[in-house]
């Protein structure tokens, strides 16, 4: 029987290209990544890297506008970017205003282009105090929103929504995902920095999974 079209935004980080092995083994995936000016675009290397190990579409879409629009940490030379625990007040200084909703909208309008009949984003639960767009409530408005968009009805799907990273690196594990094909730093140097709030919260996931980060740190 043809497997029914899936759409995956992948950034090239553990998340998504968890999500991205998991959705594969029942759709037919295609992926799209965005390129918004971010400095740690290394991402979008492995994010290519994963879907030509998988044999699976991949496109990377221009949105380096966001970068002027909506100034932050991840894509302003003049914004340093925080130390620190997700947790921490200055977290906040990575958030790059409504990115999710833009990505969304987006790769919506690509998965109606296929006739997809499911797109998928890897929210979880350790972005919420932070990121309002990985929020529940902002899910449900979207999907509500993705679902009336067109006459061709795209379902949209955030498996990980109640998940923490810890517990998407367990199911990255059965699923025998390649974390050496991921990035995770908001740095985007030649080594993950282990400082900024993206680096800790992969290192603490990687020690809840009982596994080791193949990534090499300063």
């Amino acid at each position: 029987m043809e497997k029914k079209k899936a759409v995956v935004i992948l950034s090239g980080g553990m998340d998504s290209t968890t999500l991205l092995y998991l959705v594969n083994k029942k759709y037919d995936t295609h992926c799209i990544s965005f390129d918004y000016g971010q400095k740690h675009k290394k991402e979008l290397h492995h994010a290519k890297a994963t879907c030509e190990k998988l044999g699976v579409k991949h496109k990377i879409v221009d949105l380096k506008v966001l970068s002027d629009v909506a100034p932050s940490a991840l894509t302003r030379d003049d914004i340093k970017i925080p130390e620190g625990h997700y947790a921490d007040e200055n977290m906040k200084e990575t958030v790059v205003p409504n990115r999710n909703m833009v990505m969304l909208s987006i790769a919506t309008s690509y998965a109606i282009s296929i006739k997809a009949d499911k797109l998928f984003y890897g929210a979880h639960s350790g972005d919420h105090d932070i990121y309002p767009d990985c929020r529940k409530v902002f899910y449900s408005a979207i999907k509500t929103a993705i679902m009336l968009s067109d006459w061709h009805e795209v379902e949209l799907d955030a498996p990980f929504i109640d998940f923490d990273k810890g517990d998407i690196a367990i199911l990255g594990k059965a699923l025998d995902v390649d974390y050496a094909l991921t990035w995770t730093c908001y740095n985007g140097r030649e080594k993950a920095c282990g400082k900024c709030g993206a680096c800790t919260e992969r290192l603490e996931a990687f020690e809840k999974a009982g596994i080791v980060d193949p990534l090499v740190y300063e």
